[in-house]
């Protein structure tokens, strides 16, 4: 049985997340876990809860739906739901699966839902598979406009997001690819790559030295030189990782 999709509803006006609230009971295969008002509570309730989708308005007294996306390491699925229709394109630009303007009808949400549905489905299928998840000395093909590479999984040293794309580092090179940093994760071998912020994948194997920096984070040197910060949430979770 396919679990339900997990919907986090945040709107800083309780009638406005009642709404939401009614409107997904009505759609097979929801399963409400919870709201927020502000952006400090969603961003909590995003890390404790996990959800596979997040209803997110753009205006609240306490900043805004991209603070909250910018304040969370492993972002779920994001439908934007406001008032306001000229946040569209900046909605987009941050990977946001649909837009969807006050009043909301039901039928947009629930091809939104879908949507996600299927999106996290597609996900499920590709980690259960382990043919899809690439290892080590996996041969991957890249291309960058009319340059393209032959590259084994290992040389990649990291992959860094660049607007709607990502940014592959190897060798002595770089490309970029129209997909997103999530869709190449779920990908990759999590042995091997490791999420050291918001917007940065390192590979382990790459790393040469360890640095301690501010608010209790790390900053890591890699074989070529350059340098990744992790972030303070990441970092308990590579001193787990990488201990004896």
């Amino acid at each position: 049985m396919t679990s339900p999709l997990r919907v986090l509803v945040v709107d800083d006006a309780r009638l406005a997340r009642l709404e939401l609230r009614t409107l997904l009971s009505g759609i097979e295969g929801v399963q409400w876990v919870g709201e927020a008002d502000d952006v400090p509570a969603a961003r909590e309730a995003i890390g404790r809860l996990h959800p596979d989708l997040v209803l997110l308005d753009v205006q609240m007294p306490s900043g805004s739906g991209f603070d909250v996306l910018d304040g969370v390491e492993a972002l779920p699925l994001v439908v934007f739901v406001t008032a306001y229709d000229h946040y569209a394109v900046r909605a987009f630009e941050r990977d946001a699966l649909d837009y969807l303007v006050k009043p909301v009808e039901a039928g947009r949400l629930q091809a939104a839902v879908q949507r996600a549905q299927a999106r996290v489905a597609q996900g499920d299928a590709t980690v259960a598979n382990p043919r899809d998840r690439l290892g080590a000395d996996d041969q991957v093909f890249l291309r960058d406009g009319e340059r393209c590479w032959f590259v084994a999984l290992a040389e990649i040293r990291r992959i860094v997001v660049d607007g709607n794309y990502a940014r592959l580092w190897f060798r002595d090179q770089n490309a970029l690819l129209a997909r997103s940093l999530s869709t190449l994760e779920a990908r990759m071998d999590p042995a091997l790559f490791f999420r050291a912020n918001r917007n940065t994948l390192v590979n382990l194997r790459r790393i040469r030295a360890v640095e301690p920096s501010i608010g209790d984070g790390y900053d890591l040197v890699l074989d070529d030189g350059s340098q990744v910060e992790v972030s303070r949430r990441q970092a308990r979770e590579l001193r787990e990782r990488m201990a004896l």
